[in-house]
């Protein structure tokens, strides 16, 4: 049995599989119809990460609301609701690492252009999407 941590990790190396430094979409094109109903300006958490997704290509392999190749932002922030700090601290080590099993067998390419402070960033944005 696969514990929950690992299945975290997991999920979230499939949510960024597809961040690359080369990507020019910008944090506009992240969500037009499956914004969340948060004002940007009012949590940092969520503008900073939704900028941060937006620059990667992640919406190549995940949707907000919708599985793609991996599995929606929301199916993610739902299971990890209330992911304590250390949990969160691996997701985003996997998400620069890479991995798979946790969502199934499709892998998440590694994001070693990430750091870990981005890529912590753009676990609490997704995981913000559970509260919305």
């Amino acid at each position: 049995m696969i514990n929950r941590y690992t299945f975290f990790l997991v999920a979230l190396l499939c949510l960024l599989a597809c961040q690359s430094s080369t990507n020019t979409t910008d944090a506009t094109n992240v969500a037009p119809t499956n914004a969340v109903a948060v004002s940007p300006k009012k949590d940092p958490v969520y503008t900073k990460g939704l900028a941060l997704v937006g620059k990667s290509d992640c919406l190549t392999c995940h949707k907000i609301d919708d599985k793609l190749i991996g599995p929606s932002y929301k199916d993610i922030a739902t299971k990890y609701a209330g992911a304590p700090n250390d949990v969160i601290t691996a997701l985003a080590s996997s998400i620069i690492k890479g991995g798979s099993g946790n969502w199934g067998n499709v892998p998440m390419t590694p994001h070693p252009t990430l750091s870990q402070e981005e890529a912590e960033t753009m676990v609490r944005y997704i995981l913000t999407l559970n509260e919305k």
